[in-house]
């Protein structure tokens, strides 16, 4: 392979990170490695078949498509588990402390100084402090809370556990869990604490079960005096639901600080034990809205304030800032990509003063997404398979198991509920099938939710997610 197939895989490392995250990149990207080219098929390895399978089932859509549009070749991808005895990529020391073992912020006495890391959790990010946390009427009750938590005297009862934080992806989640951790080691450095992912958190326990170890994996979460688990609706499987159920009743009980942080709340958490959800629900319950104008506008000249100081020479008036805030409705993460931007077209162009042609030309394909955009099928597809663990191939596949049945008749129902499609449209979308197939689907998945409150709630969610695409 040449320079230029080593420039796309670079692209491709980079736009991955971007989309997913650095923890969630290094956790499963880290140690992928380019291998070939051939008969269009771009040939990528990992070390182990669980870091294949767990790619393949959760970000092979994400990946393909990034592959397939920086490699102008390339008509799909393989992931392979390469030889163990093969050298694995270099990768920065910061990356290689994630990938032996899982990016750590858990910091004990004998740590010394913040950011050092052990092999349990999740990494700190120093910027997601209290202090860079803009606030407004949509999350000022979980501000509240999240302060409340992290300045709670050590030794003192706890006035409030577990705390539950919920909101859709963007809206601030991960950015208060941080803050706590910061605040905490900050003033009460002699306590333990524990910050990571859902995903890291099974794949520690995976791992502990691989390796016979499950006894050091218990002893290392239940010894934490302060545990916050981000993004918690990923948590899968009955013995790993079972097993944090285990870990959170050990620390609650011996009154130490259990943070979680979700995109809905306990109630809608429909394949977690009912016990569970009663004790997540006794604790506080906060959720975080989408924020309103002032607070967008907020954001960004927080944003902006911190780009300056970088670079002095950044020019991007207030009519600028108000067009992003008016036309971006969503979460901070998505007005900093949209800045970001408008900032890129600054430099890159040398222009003296950012124009409002020139921040509409820059975001032209975020605005299109906004409230009034049409569901596509291809969204509905996606999100269903994930949510049901079932491959899109198998969703417009003719295979009648009913693992598969159940899922590809309630995508066909939420394709007819929230797309302005024809039955027979939509049929065709879902492998060729005939209108009459779409209609006795639609009409079995009302009858099913009339009767069935949990499945109610399970479409609710689902339609959430795709409006919230």
């Amino acid at each position: 392979m040449g320079q230029d197939s080593e420039q796309a895989w670079q692209r491709v490392k980079e736009r991955l990170q971007a989309e997913l995250g650095r923890d969630l990149y290094t956790s499963w990207f880290g140690r992928m490695a380019l291998e070939a080219i051939a008969d269009g098929i771009l040939k990528v390895s990992v070390p182990t078949r669980f870091l294949k399978n767990w790619i393949e089932t959760h970000y092979l859509d994400v990946f393909r498509r990034l592959c397939l549009e920086e490699f102008k070749e390339v008509k799909d991808v393989s992931v392979l588990v390469r030889d163990v005895a093969r050298p694995r990529p270099k990768v920065p020391a910061a990356a290689a402390a994630v990938q032996d073992g899982g990016a750590a912020a858990a910091l004990s006495p004998a740590a010394g100084s913040l950011g050092v890391h052990d092999e349990n959790g999740s990494p700190l990010d120093p910027a997601l402090t209290f202090d860079t946390f803009v606030s407004g009427e949509s999350n000022a009750l979980a501000l509240a809370a999240a302060r409340r938590v992290a300045e709670q005297p050590h030794g003192m009862p706890l006035r409030i556990n577990p705390l539950y934080i919920h909101s859709p992806s963007g809206l601030g989640k991960t950015h208060l869990l941080n803050a706590i951790a910061w605040h905490i080691l900050r003033n009460a450095p002699r306590r333990r604490i524990l910050y990571i992912s859902a995903e890291r958190f099974m794949y520690r326990f995976l791992a502990a079960l691989k390796n016979r170890d499950v006894l050091s994996f218990k002893d290392a979460f239940q010894s934490v005096d302060v545990l916050l688990i981000d993004d918690f609706q990923f948590l899968q499987g009955r013995t790993m639901q079972q097993e944090f159920c285990h870990t959170f009743s050990s620390l609650v009980d011996s009154r130490r600080q259990v943070v979680i942080a979700a995109d809905v709340p306990p109630s809608q958490l429909d394949r977690l034990d009912e016990r569970m959800r009663s004790r997540l629900n006794g604790g506080l319950v906060v959720d975080i809205d989408k924020p309103d104008h002032a607070l967008r506008l907020a954001i960004l000249r927080r944003k902006l304030d911190l780009a300056r100081q970088k670079d002095a020479s950044l020019a991007i008036g207030d009519d600028v800032l108000e067009f992003i805030a008016s036309r971006v409705t969503g979460g901070g993460r998505e007005l900093e990509g949209a800045l970001n931007r408008v900032i890129a077209t600054q430099q890159l162009m040398g222009a003296s003063q950012v124009t409002l042609d020139m921040a509409a030309h820059a975001l032209k394909d975020l605005t299109r997404r906004n409230d009034s955009q049409p569901v596509r099928i291809d969204d509905i597809l996606r999100i269903v398979g994930r949510h049901y663990n079932v491959p899109k191939a198998d969703l417009l596949s003719p295979r009648r198991a009913r693992s598969i049945v159940f899922p590809r008749q309630i995508g066909m129902y939420l394709a007819k509920k929230l797309t302005s499609r024809s039955l027979p449209e939509i049929g065709r979308r879902f492998g060729g099938r005939d209108h009459s197939t779409v209609l006795h689907a639609v009409r079995k998945i009302e009858r099913e939710i009339a009767k069935d409150e949990n499945l109610r709630r399970e479409i609710d969610l689902l339609t959430r997610l795709i409006e919230q695409r």
